[in-house]
């Protein structure tokens, strides 16, 4: 049995490791195809090898060229924990997830608002811990009434999709409104080690995508975000 997000990420802090969420991310509407013609299963393999905290995977078809059956294949072949990013707002959507034997889901605090709470409380139902995502003061205080383990602060604003840059000032801004009984992970946005060292200068964790997936050399960027030394 894999061991869930928050308690990897917790792991990885033990080992002296930064916790990286590293995503397989094969579009995105800023810079269209990021995944070429790789294999996303040897990316897997790769940020496996790399002791990445957990793995990350969009499976929204329509701006991000998801692929929900790929998703249940790095859920099966991963033994690091799985998270799917989507635009939840069905509990069927949540029933799936766990059926592919995923460990955590994202529930987005802006789309669902005071239904937050109850959607947090059916994905630990079904064994699934939730990543709620917040981008503003007003979403944290949704996201820190309910029972999630794991909040995540995205950098960039969803309705944009992706087309502005994002900053890790948001963490910087929003991770001190989180209680600590939370673990906090700072979302996307993340480009260089410095970004990395201002992320987790506030948050316990990060999750990167696209400087993964457009690196030349994506083993090399995949440890140097893990092993640095940011102090």
């Amino acid at each position: 049995m894999r061991t869930d997000l928050s308690s990897m990420i917790r792991k990885r802090k033990e080992e002296k490791l930064n916790p990286v969420v590293a995503e397989i991310k094969v579009h995105s509407p800023k810079f269209g195809d990021l995944l070429g013609k790789r294999d996303p299963i040897e990316i897997l393999k790769t940020y496996e090898s790399c002791r990445v905290a957990g793995i990350s995977y969009i499976t929204e078809r329509k701006h991000f060229k998801g692929d929900f059956e790929l998703f249940k294949r790095i859920c099966k072949l991963s033994h690091l924990p799985v998270l799917r990013k989507d635009f939840v707002t069905s509990k069927v959507e949540i029933e799936r997830t766990a059926e592919a034997e995923a460990d955590a889901v994202l529930l987005i605090a802006r789309i669902l608002k005071d239904k937050t709470a109850e959607f947090v409380d059916f994905a630990l139902e079904h064994g699934l811990e939730s990543v709620v995502e917040v981008h503003s003061e007003k979403e944290v205080e949704f996201a820190v009434e309910t029972n999630t383990p794991i909040i995540g602060i995205n950098n960039r604003d969803i309705s944009k999709l992706e087309k502005d840059g994002g900053s890790v000032e948001v963490t910087k801004k929003l991770a001190k409104l989180i209680p600590r009984r939370f673990v906090r992970i700072s979302e996307s946005g993340i480009a260089n080690l410095n970004d990395l060292k201002i992320a987790l200068s506030y948050a316990d964790a990060a999750l990167v995508g696209t400087a993964f997936m457009k690196a030349d050399r994506v083993e090399d960027v995949v440890r140097s975000f893990v092993e640095a030394k940011l102090c």
